[in-house]
């Protein structure tokens, strides 16, 4: 097999370019440990860390292994920043370290300020804490994640941990975990420990995962940072839920299914109809949500219920669009889990992705219902003339 040096030189010049872009800028200032190959030894690591902090997670070889799940939380922050898309730059903001705290033998605390210039004008895009833990004579890194809440109390209750600081509603972590049996239960979902750590506000659960400040965010208060590897799930919940006083039946679908396949390689609608059956949508319950339906959209007859799968429409509920084919797909579902048992969506779930004339979609529907393509609009009709 012939090799294309060029293409290869090519790509050792873009790596080394990207590599010496991600380097951080040092103030003079800044009081770097005293042991001068300690020194180097940690601005060396930390460059390689943030180099690859470029890559998919699993391939930094700088984050400390006990706290993978964790720093892949802060990972994920981190992606692109240098690049700006006004002023149409892969590196325009630059690395600045601005702060190195020893605050042992064997750890510090890393302070990076990403900043820009243009017209003379400084512009920050983000800053962020982490911390390096000397290993073996070389440096591996984390979030501060732990460090930031390990005065919080925990319940954990089975395979789930919730972390939070004040009081936690238990009545409302019981239907949760009830809701999370019937779904796991479902999806064969074993050995999987979920970890909440309950805040205010996106910016105490931005803070808590080692980011002080993000461009990308500013003005917003509300938000929720999850992450999953191994068999470990985090969920930073910054959205007003410090007490765990709610959660979404929809999105919980949503996530469960998540830790069971990628969601992009699932067909979307049949997700979302589940996620409507089993969960609602909008603080509302599928009960709602279908009265609303009903009421909306069913008052016309003349609804081709085949041509809304190639061209959606939508409904309103809490000034929210719901698309009427996950609708359908909730009817279908429900009628596929009745007749065949969740086997049977589950096959529907794994057909792939949407694509323009849904024939997989069909083939599998008439394999499992009788339901086709031809049919379908008046088969359809029939499950929303049956449903109470």
């Amino acid at each position: 097999m012939k090799i294309n040096h060029a293409f290869i030189l090519i790509f050792i010049l873009l790596n080394i370019r990207s590599n010496a872009q991600s380097q951080v800028i040092i103030n003079p200032l800044i009081h770097l440990p005293k042991d001068s190959i300690e020194s180097k030894t940690l601005i060396s690591d930390l460059n390689n860390f943030l180099s690859l902090a470029q890559q998919r997670n699993e391939e930094n070889k700088f984050v400390l292994p006990e706290k993978k799940t964790e720093t892949f939380l802060f990972l994920n922050e981190i992606k692109d920043i240098q690049k700006s898309k006004q002023n149409n730059k892969e590196f325009f903001f630059k690395p600045y370290l601005t702060n190195v705290a020893r605050l042992s033998e064997t750890q510090y605390l890393i302070q990076i300020s990403y900043i820009g210039t243009s017209d003379s004008n400084a512009i920050l895009r983000a800053s962020f804490n982490l911390l390096a833990d000397k290993v073996n004579n070389s440096f591996l890194f984390q979030s501060p994640l732990y460090q930031n809440t390990k005065h919080w109390k925990t319940l954990r209750l089975d395979n789930t941990i919730f972390h939070y600081k004040d009081s936690i509603n238990q009545k409302k972590i019981q239907s949760y975990k009830k809701l999370v049996s019937s779904f796991d239960k479902k999806l064969n979902l074993k050995s999987i420990t979920t970890e909440f750590y309950c805040c205010e506000n996106l910016m105490e659960a931005e803070k808590i995962i080692g980011v002080d400040y993000k461009a990308d965010y500013n003005g917003r208060t509300s938000g929720v940072r999850d992450v999953h590897f191994d068999k470990k799930e985090i969920i930073v919940l910054g959205n007003n839920n410090a007490d765990f006083n709610h959660f979404d039946e929809h999105d919980l679908w949503h996530d469960r299914l998540s830790l069971v396949v990628d969601r992009s390689k699932v067909n979307k609608p049949v997700d979302e109809g589940c996620a409507y059956l089993y969960g609602g949508s909008w603080g509302l319950s599928w009960g709602k949500i279908w009265k609303e339906f009903k009421l909306q959209v069913t008052n016309n007859r003349d609804v081709d219920w085949a041509a809304i799968k190639e061209t959606p429409i939508y409904f309103k509920t809490n000034n929210y669009n719901n698309s009427v084919d996950y609708i359908v797909n909730a009817l279908l579902v429900k009628k596929i889990e009745r007749e065949k048992g969740f086997s049977g969506i589950w096959e529907l779930l794994n057909i792939g992705p949407v694509e323009k004339g849904n024939e997989k979609y069909y083939q599998t529907l008439e394999k499992l219902t009788g339901i086709t393509k031809s049919n379908y609009n008046k088969e359809v009709w029939k499950l929303i003339d049956s449903e109470k």
